[in-house]
């Protein structure tokens, strides 16, 4: 018995560990995807009366704003930075103005930086507690919105909950990670989660089969399914008024 226990839970080692590594290394192409911003400046809680502006005089180019409730994203495209004078961000809000020159040479698209608006800082890159926050936040938003559906569907020993937890933190825990590795502004992300979800629910359906003894495999079965496609649409309705 120990030993066909010893199995089953090695194959389910394994099979998890092959979709955290699909998930984390999928790249999907799509043609005639738009544009990817040159710059974007990632500025939390960014006040109303913020411009982010590059070059000088009639060279200049002022930034798009992008509202995600926690932050705004600022962003500048290619052409609309080819002919500026310099490479210098000019910050002003309030009385506060000040500038920041970008070093050069950058890349052609998704130069990503965060701007610290009080302490007058740009750095490269999305912050780690950024990154941190957000991926925990989508991840306690799923697991309530599964766990309502869980207890709907009559699931209530001690020992489904612990399966239900332990399932959910790797595969919505990889996922979000996963998807805390796109850019910001990511236009085609929810095709690529289309195909992670995919991917879940075939991981979720052979662990609640192995691990859950509650109810029947239809029954089980039924509920990855509904949860998933749930989880899906708030997913993608939430990754449009929150950075990702």
């Amino acid at each position: 018995m120990r030993i066909n226990m010893f199995k089953k839970n090695r194959m389910f080692i394994i099979v998890l560990l092959t979709i955290f590594i699909s998930i984390l290394t999928s790249n999907i192409s799509y043609g005639n995807s738009a544009e990817p911003p040159s710059i974007l400046i990632i500025v939390p809680n960014a006040p109303n009366d913020l411009e982010i502006t590059i070059g000088s005089g009639d060279t200049s180019a002022k930034a798009r704003e992008t509202n995600k409730l926690i932050e705004t994203h600022y962003t500048f495209y290619s052409h609309e930075i080819r002919m500026a004078s310099d490479y210098t961000l000019r910050i002003s809000t309030g009385e506060l103005k000040y500038e920041i020159p970008l070093e050069k040479p950058i890349k052609s698209y998704n130069n990503i930086y965060t701007l610290d608006l009080d302490g007058q800082t740009l750095t490269p890159g999305k912050l780690l507690s950024r990154s941190i926050s957000l991926v925990t936040m989508r991840v306690i938003l799923t697991l309530l919105i599964e766990g309502a559906l869980f207890w709907q569907f009559g699931f209530k020993n001690k020992q489904s909950w612990i399966a239900f937890l332990m399932i959910n933190l790797v595969t919505q825990g990889a996922l979000n990670i996963w998807i805390n590795g796109f850019p910001p502004m990511q236009s085609y992300i929810l095709f690529s989660l289309i195909f992670a979800e995919i991917i879940i629910i075939s991981a979720e359906i052979f662990a609640f089969l192995m691990f859950i003894k509650e109810h029947s495999r239809s029954v089980k079965v039924s509920y990855v399914i509904a949860a998933n496609v749930l989880s899906l649409i708030v997913g993608g309705y939430i990754i449009t008024i929150l950075p990702i």
